[in-house]
């Protein structure tokens, strides 16, 4: 198993270091990417909104209750990125559910599924592969 390192931010708590809350973002990945996993395999197909599953509701609330404790460290841009993964593929899933309902925007809206659900799968990657590394991600 990777071993993960505190990058030190300079923020400390009565002269101690504060060590960065890894392991709760390291099970908000592991449950997206479960969710997403779970999505593809449970549809058949990469169509379907794989992080508004239970699986994703308990893994953005996790990342909500761990992003305070994670402030000042590597590991608050992980749970940001993680969060707005879960929120933009909620805006997208309703926007393709608004054009499902009729019958010449469904092909439109399996089209924002299937993009959405290979989108959400890449964030997860790129997330995990930065978070691997014990490095913020570039831009948050």
């Amino acid at each position: 198993m990777a071993e993960y390192e505190a990058v030190p931010t300079g923020s400390t708590t009565q002269g101690v270091t504060r060590q960065p809350p890894v392991t709760p973002a390291l099970v908000v990945y592991a449950l997206f990417a479960f969710a997403a996993v779970a999505g593809i395999v449970g549809h058949g197909m990469l169509v379907g909104a794989p992080l508004l599953t239970l699986i994703g509701i308990i893994a953005v609330i996790v990342a909500y209750i761990t992003r305070s404790d994670s402030q000042g460290t590597w590991v608050a841009s992980h749970l940001t990125w993680l969060i707005s993964t879960f929120w933009w593929s909620l805006l997208l899933n309703g926007i393709g559910w608004l054009l499902a309902i009729t019958v010449i925007g469904l092909p439109v809206a399996l089209a924002i599924w299937v993009a959405t659900t290979i989108w959400v799968i890449y964030r997860v990657i790129r997330g995990y592969l930065h978070f691997h590394q014990s490095r913020p991600i570039p831009g948050l």
